[in-house]
């Protein structure tokens, strides 16, 4: 039944297909703290075509409610269907609430990883850059010199610094 845009669900059918007490969830329903604001009585027609006031609650509570049911309290044909339910409800939760942590640990995991590729990368570069520069030094130093320099040289062409590929060596 919608009441209001919110869909309400009679717990009479429920307890009667369970075999447990309405009374008594009725009693349990009442008291607890948070499912007793919003249980209602509504008007609601019954298995048997008449219109009855049944106590409802709205359908986002009634997965709650039932996972209060102890299945060693309900009838023996649906114990284990309420107890498979229970373990699935205890699943549900377990992995609502620990996925965000394994999320939150693999990524702290991916950021360390990554800073370190960052860091050798950077290492490297800084590495590079620093050979770049010598090898244009060389390649500077070999443009400039003069036909008259090689020759003061004994026809050798000597630098002041070792090439690219001595530094490769050390």
């Amino acid at each position: 039944m919608i009441d209001n845009g919110q869909k309400l669900i009679p717990i009479k059918p429920i307890c009667e297909a369970l075999g447990i007490s309405h009374q008594k969830q009725y009693e349990k329903l009442k008291s607890d703290e948070i499912l007793s604001s919003t249980v209602t009585l509504r008007v609601t027609v019954g298995a048997d075509e008449k219109e009855r006031e049944m106590l409802c609650i709205p359908f986002m509570y009634v997965f709650g409610w039932l996972f209060t049911i102890n299945p060693k309290n309900v009838k023996p044909e649906a114990s284990e269907a309420v107890a498979k339910y229970r373990m699935e409800c205890y699943q549900a939760l377990f992995k609502h609430f620990t996925d965000q942590s394994d999320f939150l640990q693999q990524k702290q995991n991916a950021l360390e990883k990554q800073i370190e590729e960052v860091e050798r990368i950077r290492f490297d570069f800084k590495n590079t850059k620093m050979k770049l520069d010598e090898a244009r030094q060389i390649l500077n130093q070999i443009k400039e010199t003069t036909f008259e320099q090689w020759q003061l040289n004994n026809s050798q062409l000597k630098l002041d610094f070792p090439s690219y590929h001595e530094n490769d060596n050390e």
